[in-house]
């Protein structure tokens, strides 16, 4: 290649490279507008003072593994990996993907705020411990199913909208900000107890509505009925007077019973 060729070829190259940069500044960055049109949910984002609420309710720690569903802007999962904790962003909008990850960089957080494109129904998030979302009332009724297979204890907390019949364990409201969206709902994934346990002190029969339950003891005498709840895989229910309470683990249940003022172990198997 001659000299003249050889300049030519830089110049070319120099003048392509402006031209690109140029280009790119030409082109807008991405800015999402309130209300914007989404795959199931219209954008609105949650003020960060119910964010920072929402991971108080659900007492996030650094061994808690987040995923947020329809993740918008970032700005949960980046303040929960401020926290310490590894997350998860789930968003359709490939624009709000790389905006949320961009953000994630200008705040130090990329290497614990992960962001991926997809499909919520599509969405294996069983290995999360803390689910968040703002989501409408029948995107979260058809996830609820998924929810309440996961693990006893998960913590699922939602900016303002229910879960249908499965009341909220827990709520509360932000005074800071205006506008409508300012209370997290915190429901704890609760173990599945239905059905009749045998036990030295008589056999329990239970049925279970969520983290309600109620049932029978039967006792030599006749049957007490029961009511209680469940938190996670803890389990509380009084009968006749008698307080029951233990930890479930798949078709057993270890605890205490309380009497009189007298506490004894209880141990009950299910099957």
């Amino acid at each position: 290649m001659t000299r003249t060729a050889t300049l030519c070829s830089f110049a070319f190259a120099a003048l392509f490279a402006a031209a690109s940069g140029a280009l790119a500044q030409a082109q807008p960055k991405y800015e999402p507008q309130v209300g914007q049109e989404g795959k199931d949910v219209v954008w609105v984002p949650t003020p960060q003072a119910l964010v920072d609420r929402m991971l108080d309710m659900a007492k996030v720690t650094p061994k808690d593994y987040l995923m947020d569903l329809g993740s918008g802007d970032g700005r949960t999962v980046i303040t929960a990996a401020k926290r310490g904790i590894r997350a998860t962003g789930i968003e359709y909008n490939p624009d709000m993907v790389e905006l949320s990850k961009r953000n994630a960089e200008k705040e130090g957080m990329a290497a614990r705020a992960e962001f991926k494109k997809a499909d919520l129904f599509e969405t294996d998030f069983s290995q999360a411990t803390v689910i968040t979302m703002f989501l409408l009332p029948d995107i979260n009724l058809r996830l609820r199913p998924k929810i309440l297979d996961m693990k006893p204890g998960t913590r699922v907390v939602s900016n303002t909208f229910t879960m249908g019949e499965w009341e909220a364990d827990e709520t509360s409201t932000v005074s800071e900000g205006s506008g409508y969206y300012r209370t997290a709902l915190l429901w704890i994934v609760p173990a599945k107890v239905e059905g009749t346990w045998k036990s030295s002190q008589g056999d329990v029969t239970l049925q279970q509505s969520f983290q309600k339950i109620t049932g029978t003891v039967k006792v030599s005498n006749g049957a007490m009925a029961l009511n209680g709840r469940l938190r996670g895989d803890q389990i509380t229910f009084t009968a006749g007077g008698t307080e029951f309470s233990g930890r479930v683990s798949g078709n057993t249940i270890e605890g205490t019973v309380k009497t009189g003022g007298k506490t004894t172990e209880w141990k009950a198997t299910r099957g």
